[in-house]
């Protein structure tokens, strides 16, 4: 699962190029688990700029059916990791956090899709990802 948050987090840093991105997963420790904080640091390109009004969006589905979903505004996360909104082209690199809501499910794969829409309503990224978070001891 904490390869759903580095993915949550590469939608909320809204860094990606026309093309699909390349992930990995380079995290240690303890597996992703609902309400617990994780971050991501992230690198890409952006061709324009992030304005007021954007979102970041995760909707989880097990055999079809909504399991999980969680909204965001953007620039409220990019602010809380140091990225003032509007975020102009070329930034290329973010670190950020967000947390894991207790409504995830744990222990089954969810199929995972995590999209930031700008706010003038274009699409800045979409990714989607099968994940099977866990519930570990806070």
């Amino acid at each position: 699962m904490k390869f759903f948050a580095a993915i949550a987090v590469l939608a909320v840093a809204a860094v990606a190029k026309a093309q699909s991105p390349v992930f990995s997963n380079c995290s240690g420790g303890v597996p992703l688990s609902m309400s617990m904080t994780v971050c991501a640091s992230i690198t890409g390109t952006l061709n324009n700029p992030i304005t007021a009004g954007s979102t970041l969006s995760t909707i989880g589905r097990y055999l079809g059916r909504i399991v999980y979903n969680d909204n965001h505004d953007l620039c409220t996360v990019l602010n809380a990791a140091g990225l003032p909104c509007p975020v102009s082209p070329p930034q290329s690199y973010v670190n950020a956090c967000i947390l894991v809501l207790t409504t995830a499910p744990a222990s089954i794969p969810v199929v995972l899709t995590i999209q930031a829409v700008n706010g003038n309503g274009n699409l800045i990224f979409c990714q989607r990802s099968t994940v099977t978070a866990q519930n570990c001891p806070v």
